[in-house]
């Protein structure tokens, strides 16, 4: 059964594929259809606690730290495509003492002399100038707790003062001790680690409205990906993120911050599955140039229809990127250059995304074809049968042709009908090596040509990256797919079926909006259900 071993894994599904789809194949829709009873008044959410980059972008921006311990301490988190999946988030013995020592670290360095300022607001009379520690204390803490400390937490945090002013043999204390305790203890905080919604009650039966605070969180995490600075902040205490258009507002401002677009690079490379780009530095950097270039110029730079992202007949490349592509190179060393035939056009024909989804050192057409079907299509994709062995690639008998091999699946009554909605996609992307160069044959094999002839099933056929994405703009399915990734990464979990209702109106207000991705997020901050939660049903 090796041969249906091609990379039909779970591990290669994303949020809506969720590997329990029938085993006929690909299966559509993430969520149940829209029925009179999907339109729920808030999706359910629990604590969720910060991934790695939201930490070591708080560390960064409130304690000036460069963020490196966070990455140093702190584990991976997984991805489903997204890092901020709380269904798979756990707390461990492991876990408390990475946090610890993250905190140990950070707090050093904070208080050394060229840091001090950052965290310091005032200049301490001596080690046991209680009154400067308390500025330090309520400054630090509404930024790390996202909100003002209470009155007991600050005076729990000036008790560390005489710690540090207690007298210890052989052992030199000073007013920055002090300071240093306190973030140590702060950084280990649930509070600050995680992002804990409570609200308050609104008459419905489980469901909360959340304040200025909590709002503010929301705005700032998933715009920024950090956070709320001192304007959100303030915004925050003068209750004016209770109403749907001061959000909205809010929410243009952080658009408008360089912070918003490392986002939404960001939030794309998890999506379309980049974000670990298989390849040398300086080319993973140049791939990275373009991808963010397309980004920045359809949402930020010349704002227009999102799903120009996937047909631009434009990319732009430096001249190692345009060498490698064989484009014509642009004036002044980097700049927009046309593809020369449809084939190739927008984020799909990109290295990056064209790298993102390979397997046994090359291409995988299996591996492509899950990646439209669940990324872009948001179909389920059957998990392999038990008893194959996805680490093997594909064979069939004496067959050198890598399309031959893979032909094999199709043989299986096991394999045949899951890997029919997949193999074929990838079939009309083979003349794309797995750093998106164009090729006439297989990799080290000249007679292997390959015909550049794709299907996606129910759609059509198609040539190359550029007609693919043409086949799934017409089809009318990415919008919605969109969608549903993005309310994915917001609420922090896979959409339920009770949440359909609300993904559709979100796709409409898109639609209204003339596909316009700020308008979208304009949009979705403003709603009533962005300040309302639901409190979680554990089964």
């Amino acid at each position: 059964m090796a041969a249906c071993g091609s990379g039909s894994s779970p591990e290669s599904e994303a949020p809506g594929s969720g590997g329990s789809g029938a085993q006929g194949g690909a299966t559509s829709g993430g969520t149940s259809p829209v029925g009179p009873g999907n339109l729920t008044t808030a999706s359910a959410s629990v604590a969720r606690r910060l991934s790695r980059t939201e930490l070591t972008n708080v560390v960064r921006e409130v304690l000036g730290d460069d963020g490196s311990a966070v990455g140093e301490y702190l584990a991976e988190d997984v991805y489903r495509p997204f890092d901020n999946d709380y269904t798979v988030q756990s707390a461990s013995g492991a876990l408390i003492e990475s946090l610890e020592a993250m905190a140990t670290e950070v707090a050093k360095r904070a208080v050394l002399p060229a840091n001090r300022a950052k965290v310091v607001p005032c200049m301490p009379s001596g080690t046991g100038d209680a009154a400067c520690l308390r500025q330090v204390v309520e400054s630090v803490g509404q930024r790390l707790y996202r909100r003002p400390l209470s009155e007991t937490q600050i005076a729990a945090y000036l008790t560390l003062q005489k710690l540090a002013t207690e007298t210890t043999p052989g052992v030199s204390h000073d007013f920055y001790t002090a300071v240093e305790l306190v973030l140590r203890s702060m950084l280990q905080d649930p509070e600050v680690l995680y992002r804990i919604e409570v609200g308050a009650p609104t008459g419905e039966p489980g469901i909360a409205r959340l304040d200025g605070y909590e709002i503010a969180s929301r705005l700032s995490f998933l715009l920024w990906g950090s956070g709320p600075d001192d304007a959100l902040l303030a915004d925050a205490e003068a209750g004016t993120l209770m109403d749907g258009a001061a959000r909205a507002s809010a929410a243009e401002r952080l658009l408008a911050d360089s912070r918003a677009r490392t986002q939404l690079e960001r939030f794309h490379a998890m999506w379309l599955g980049y974000r670990s780009i298989p390849a040398t530095p300086e080319l993973a950097a140049s791939f990275g140039l373009e991808t963010n270039k397309l980004i920045e110029k359809v949402v930020f730079d010349e704002p227009s229809s999102y799903l120009d992202l996937f047909t631009a007949p434009r990319t732009y490349v430096n001249a190692q990127l345009a060498t490698h592509y064989g484009l014509p190179a642009p004036s002044g060393g980097e700049g927009w250059v046309t593809y020369a035939s449809d084939e190739r056009a927008g984020i799909l024909s990109h290295g990056s995304v064209l790298a993102g989804f390979s397997k046994f050192s090359d291409t995988s057409p299996t591996q492509r074809g899950i990646f439209v079907q669940t990324r872009l299509l948001c179909n389920k994709v059957a998990p392999p049968p038990a008893n194959v062995n996805v680490d093997q690639p594909p064979s069939n008998g004496d067959a050198v042709c890598k399309l031959e091999r893979y032909d094999a699946h199709r043989t299986l009554e096991s394999c045949k009908a899951c890997h029919a909605q997949l193999d074929p996609i990838g079939y009309g992307l083979e003349n794309y090596d797995i750093g998106g160069r164009y090729r006439t044959h297989d990799d080290a094999h000249e007679e292997c040509v390959l015909p550049g002839k794709g299907e996606l099933p129910g759609l059509g056929e198609f040539s190359g990256p550029g007609q693919l994405a043409r086949l799934i703009v017409d089809s009318g399915e990415l919008e919605q797919c969109f969608i549903q990734q993005l309310m994915t990464y917001a609420i922090g979990r896979e959409l339920r079926s009770e949440e359909a209702g609300a993904r559709d109106a979100l796709l409409a207000a898109f639609k209204a909006g003339e596909l316009d991705l700020k308008s979208l997020l304009a949009s979705y901050v403003a709603d009533e259900r962005f300040a309302l939660r639901q409190e979680e049903v554990i089964p």
